[in-house]
C-alpha cells in the first residue's frame, strides 16, 4: 500500500484534522505514514496544506507532480496546489469558496473561474457541493468528514472505508455520530458525482 494525498484549504476548515484522520486510519492498518502541515497565516483564512504519505517515503513532503490525490476544501486552493497532482491523479474539490484575505485588499477572486479551470484541465475531478451536505446535517463543522467520505467513496483511496470510520470514531469521540453521518453522506455523494 502506497499513496500520497495532499489535503488543502484555508484555516478553520479542518484540513489538519482530515490529514490526522487519514494518518490514524493508515496506522491502524499497520502502514507506515508520514504527515506534514504547512500553515499560511496561522489564523482563519490563511492557506493550509497537509501532506499525507502512506507507505514507504523518504520525506513527509510530496514532491510536485507526485500526489495521487488532491483533497481540496476550497476552489482557489485547489488551483494553487494543482501542480502537486500526478497526471492521472484524482482531484476532489469542494465547490464552496472562502474569500481569501487578499480579497480584502482589493485583489479579485472568482471561485467559479477556478472551478471551470479545474474541470477543463484535470481529467479526474470530483466537484462536490460540501456545504449542501453540511446544511443537510445542520453543521458547517463537518465539511472535512463529508470530503473524507467522498474520498472513500471514490474507490481511489488506498484506505478502506471501515478504517476511516474507526479513525473518525476514535478521534472525534465528542461528535462521533455527527461525523459518522457526514462521512456516510460523503460516501453516498461520491456515487452521484
Amino acid at each position: 500500500m502506497k499513496q500520497s494525498i495532499l489535503v488543502c484549504g484555508v484555516g478553520g476548515q479542518g484540513t489538519v484534522l482530515a490529514s490526522k484522520l487519514l494518518a490514524q486510519a493508515a496506522l491502524r492498518l499497520g502502514q507506515p505514514v508520514k504527515t506534514c502541515e504547512t500553515i499560511g497565516m496561522a489564523q482563519r483564512g490563511g492557506s493550509v496544506t497537509s501532506h499525507v504519505r502512506i507507505g514507504q517515503a523518504h520525506s513527509p513532503l510530496i514532491p510536485r507532480g507526485q500526489a495521487d490525490i488532491l483533497l481540496c476544501f476550497e476552489p482557489g486552493e485547489a488551483v494553487r496546489n494543482l501542480p502537486y497532482l500526478r497526471r492521472d491523479g484524482l482531484l476532489i474539490a469542494a465547490q464552496n469558496p472562502v474569500m481569501p484575505v487578499t480579497a480584502a485588499l482589493g485583489l479579485r477572486y472568482d471561485p467559479q473561474a477556478a472551478l471551470d479551470y479545474l474541470k477543463a484541465n484535470v481529467p479526474g475531478v470530483l466537484d462536490v457541493d460540501a456545504e449542501a451536505c453540511c446544511r443537510q446535517l445542520n453543521s458547517y463543522r463537518v465539511k472535512n468528514t463529508v470530503l473524507l467520505g467522498v474520498l472513500a467513496g471514490s474507490r481511489r483511496c488506498c484506505l478502506p472505508e471501515e478504517a476511516l470510520r474507526v479513525a473518525l470514531a476514535d478521534l472525534l469521540e465528542k461528535y462521533r455520530k455527527l461525523n459518522l453521518d457526514a462521512f456516510e453522506l460523503g460516501l453516498r455523494l461520491a456515487q452521484k458525482v
